[in-house]
């Protein structure tokens, strides 16, 4: 046979090589819009499930509002016995679908979740009236903060930072205009202190550590400011917040104030200064701050779909009459 040239062998291994390289980068164009496509349609599903979640919490607490308001048609007081109190456990939401046909992703989720009496717990905007450090509520504060063995000199400084974020008391004379030099430090050191917003936020005040407020998660929290401080719920108070209340209330007696009211409640604050005089001849002052009912509400909610899952903690405002409920607000955790 005749030899082909060897120019002709060159030719056929360059077309090989180039037949190759086409190959590859057709597979890698197209693994890469497969690629994409996959990121895109995960991306697509990943907002369906956050869309979903947000609107099964959202339903959680339009049941929670429904849960409230009938307690408080029903009850003067409130009280850890009554429904609200009661925790979900987890649940899977298909539990409630007709036939135990689960539309859509709900068979898979799982809800759960407990509502707070907030006024258990001391508000520390209390700490701050008019602008101003409250030293009764200070006094109050480090007995609380003695009970849980923590520094008592904690609650100066939480009083002085939350003083500095929240507004001053109106005064009957207008201040004098400062010079024209000094406005503009005077704006700079009015907006540089933001008010508190929760619990973590006293992380930012000296002496306060992660485990410090860890320890007082259970016990504190953050109100709004309603002009007044925010009385604490009888009914519903550790002993250690009821007895920080009384400065001549010791805790072994609070414990005997909790286990009393377990079997039988506080109905009104006549009912609980009668019982607090005839155990321990203690009279309730004025500045006590105490109810046996309460309006805010902290609403704790978990929900699992899939892969997904969320956390998250609000805040619900109940009427004197539990006439209506509203959202103050709703953070993630």
């Amino acid at each position: 046979m005749r030899r082909l040239p060897r120019s002709r062998y060159a030719q056929r291994g360059v077309a090989v090589v180039t037949a190759l390289l086409l190959t590859t980068l057709a597979v890698t164009i197209v693994a890469s819009l497969f690629w994409q496509q996959q990121v895109q349609v995960r991306s697509i599903e990943n907002q369906r499930l956050q869309l979903q979640k947000n609107w099964i919490m959202r339903g959680a607490l339009d049941w929670a509002s429904m849960i409230l308001r009938a307690s408080g048609k029903q009850f003067r007081y409130a009280d850890l016995s009554q429904p609200w109190a009661a925790p979900l456990a987890d649940t899977r939401l298909d539990q409630y679908v007709e036939d135990g046909q689960a539309v859509g992703d709900a068979g898979d989720a799982i809800l759960s979740g407990h509502i707070v009496d907030a006024q258990s717990r001391y508000n520390l905007n209390n700490l701050s009236v008019g602008g101003k450090p409250s030293p009764d509520e200070v006094a109050a504060f480090k007995r609380l903060l003695s009970y849980l063995r923590l520094p008592g000199t904690l609650a100066t400084a939480a009083a002085q930072a939350i003083a500095q974020g929240l507004p001053a008391a109106p005064s009957a004379t207008p201040p004098a205009t400062p010079p024209t030099g000094q406005q503009g430090n005077a704006a700079t050191t009015a907006s540089s202190t933001l008010p508190m917003m929760q619990v973590d936020d006293l992380l930012s005040v000296p002496g306060f550590t992660p485990d410090i407020v860890r320890q007082l998660q259970d016990y504190v929290v953050v109100l709004p400011w309603t002009g007044g401080p925010t009385p604490i719920n009888a009914n519903t108070a550790s002993a250690e917040v009821l007895a920080s209340r009384f400065p001549n209330l010791s805790l072994a007696q609070a414990n005997t104030l909790v286990a009393m009211r377990r079997t039988a409640p506080f109905t009104d604050i006549a009912n609980f200064a009668a019982q607090l005089s005839n155990l321990f001849n203690i009279t309730v002052p004025a500045n006590a701050y105490i109810e046996v009912s309460s309006k805010n509400f902290l609403v704790y909610g978990k929900i699992r779909m899939g892969r997904a899952a969320l956390n998250t903690v609000s805040l619900l405002n109940r009427a004197d009459n539990g006439a209506s409920t509203n959202i103050v607000w709703i953070r993630e955790q």
